[in-house]
């Protein structure tokens, strides 16, 4: 990887890139969540125990489930989004170790530290839903990532069989551009960051 991405790409994935809050009325086709999730997978987590999961909520009792969970300011925008996204986590995703890590005895590394598998879990299924984001930008979708639920009513509903754990919610498909506040703006180098 020795080529910088063009302009009109960076753009794209950040830039120009924007949360949407308002949706255009497009389908987005289960070929492309299920590519959307193969481009997403590729993402380095600790391990490679790729914690992270996602429910692709699209179909309206799936959304008027979720419906229940949502906080009011948040309800328009994710009943109108064509795809809204739970991402979660799995707590015993070292479960899946000896497949993804066949290196070492990784499992063992987790397994009976909750301390340490909670935390892993959660920081790498958040790592993976940003991954996801980019990837819906790659793709050529918008994004609309938030919080302002109610996470375990959402477990309660969407992952009581599983044991996954809510993190965040992404609405997916083409914004429109009509439901876009002003740009705000973002933190200079200087504010935000060092060179040691």
């Amino acid at each position: 990887m020795t080529d910088k991405l063009d302009a009109t790409t960076l753009d794209q994935l950040f830039r120009e890139a924007r949360t949407q809050n308002a949706w255009l009325d497009t389908p987005v086709p289960d070929e492309t969540l299920r590519e959307l999730y193969d481009l997403m997978k590729w993402g380095p987590t600790s391990a490679n125990g790729s914690p992270g999961r996602f429910a692709f909520l699209r179909s309206p009792e799936a959304k008027a489930k979720l419906k229940e969970a949502l906080s009011p300011g948040n309800i328009e925008k994710t009943m109108t989004a064509p795809v809204v996204v739970i991402v979660a986590h799995d707590p015993k995703f070292y479960d899946q170790l000896p497949k993804l890590y066949p290196q070492a005895d990784a499992k063992s590394w987790f397994a009976g530290n909750w301390s340490l598998a909670d935390t892993t879990a959660f920081r790498n299924g958040t790592l993976q839903g940003a991954y996801l984001m980019l990837a819906a930008r790659a793709l050529g979708l918008d994004a609309g990532p938030m919080s302002g639920f109610d996470n375990a009513k959402v477990d309660e509903l969407f992952f009581a069989e599983s044991g996954w754990k809510s993190n965040f919610l992404i609405n997916l498909g083409h914004g429109d551009v009509a439901g876009l506040f002003p740009r705000n703006p973002r933190l200079a180098f200087e504010e935000a960051a060092k060179i040691l």
